[in-house]
């Protein structure tokens, strides 16, 4: 499975790409690529475990020969480069680090990378991105090149972003990168009108789908979904250390103690609009941190609710709801991209659809897509669509 999208334009058009991203492009050589694109490969070892933090890998080269390498694994442990320094040894100095997100220079969980490249005396750093972190941007480049350090910025920054679009979409937007998982008939179709939908699609799309929760901080769902079908929204079909945080959205608060969300261990995060103390307490007794951010209308504010999760450093948020949760997240623009698996089957026009939209009367009120990535998975297929606006919205306000 692979999770970089290859596609520089459109990882650019998501945000308002890195100032000076072409810096030093002139100078890159071939094993500079090489080497980045090594990194870059480490960094991807961190796709399951990092969060919060971002994925980054790192290599040392002295004399042409890779002396060093290292990716971060996990929030409080040590930085993709001091691995690197460290398997380097005294071979660091006089070295070129390439590494694939700006060296932090700020004492965070761990202390700042910038001082132990100084202190290693290494000779150049050549990095793929910025830290978007405002605590870190350009200022870890500048202490390096203070320190007579040579550093290029740029090579391969777009992958590098792509990477950590969830970290990126976090520090610059304040809010997670949001992601809806659907899985359909070729028609569409995501449940029979009486609800029911297991299985739709096959158990290798299942199991690829459980990658996405493993790669997610958190995975959300409406209180329909627990209603109907009571999920436990964990990884099972894939190896993994960490499960993401289950997130649902109860705007009065009905779900049952007895729900798996509640019953299986785990971080349960619910945001309701009620201010019922009494159901909030029994909900938070049976293990859920309860939030409570009511819109003008008795719902729960989207918006605001994912504001909330940034400031949880949630970096991706996977979506696995029913159309009409999913339906309104994606009308308010709050979603980025879609994952769809479609399945070789027909359930017809009762059945239930993918999206709960209201009526448009015109086709200027469409939604837009992009497609990233479309490929077979067992014997369904697999579609990666980043929603890139609309002329319209559906009130007719253009």
């Amino acid at each position: 499975m692979v999770f970089l999208d290859r596609n520089a334009e459109s990882v650019r058009s998501s945000f308002s790409y890195l100032e000076n991203w072409k810096e030093n492009q002139s100078v890159f050589s071939q094993s500079d690529y090489i080497h980045m694109s090594h990194a870059l490969r480490l960094a991807e070892k961190g796709l399951y475990t990092t969060t919060p933090n971002p994925r980054v890998g790192c290599v040392i080269v002295n004399n042409d020969q890779v002396v060093g390498t290292g990716w971060h694994a996990r929030a409080g442990e040590s930085h993709a480069e001091i691995h690197a320094l460290q398997m380097a040894g005294k071979l660091a100095q006089g070295a070129s680090v390439y590494v694939t997100l700006e060296p932090c220079s700020h004492h965070g969980r761990t202390p700042p990378c910038v001082e132990a490249l100084i202190r290693a005396g290494v000779a150049r750093v050549v990095v793929a991105m910025r830290d978007p972190n405002p605590r870190v941007n350009g200022q870890g480049r500048e202490l390096l090149r203070q320190a007579g350090i040579s550093v290029q910025v740029g090579l391969l920054a777009a992958e590098s972003e792509a990477l950590n679009i969830g970290f990126v979409s976090r520090m610059r937007r304040n809010r997670p990168w949001v992601r809806v998982k659907i899985a359909a008939s070729l028609d569409g179709r995501t449940a029979l009108k009486n609800g029911d939908s297991q299985w739709i699609t096959g158990e290798a799309a299942r199991r690829d789908g459980h990658k996405w929760r493993a790669r997610s901080c958190a995975v959300l769902t409406g209180i329909g979904s627990v209603k109907s079908d009571d999920p436990q929204l964990t990884v099972r079909h894939v190896d993994s250390d960490r499960q993401p945080v289950r997130v649902l959205v109860d705007s009065r608060l009905e779900i049952p103690l007895q729900a798996k969300l509640l019953q299986t261990a785990g971080a349960t995060w619910i945001f309701t609009a009620t201010a019922d103390e009494e159901k909030i307490q029994l909900v938070e007794n049976a293990g859920a941190r309860v939030f409570n951010l009511p819109d003008n209308t008795g719902k729960v504010d989207l918006g605001r609710m994912l504001t909330q999760l940034a400031r949880l450093e949630i970096n991706e948020l996977l979506i696995e709801a029913g159309p009409a949760l999913s339906g309104a997240m994606v009308l308010a623009g709050w979603v980025d991209e879609l994952i769809c698996y479609l399945a070789p089957s027909l359930l017809g026009n009762p059945a239930q659809g993918m999206l709960e939209f209201p009526e448009f009367t015109s086709l200027s009120e469409k939604l837009n897509l992009q497609l990233q990535d479309v490929r077979k998975i067992g014997q369904d297929m697999r579609l990666l669509a980043r929603i890139v606006g609309r002329a319209c919205a559906p009130s007719g306000r253009c």
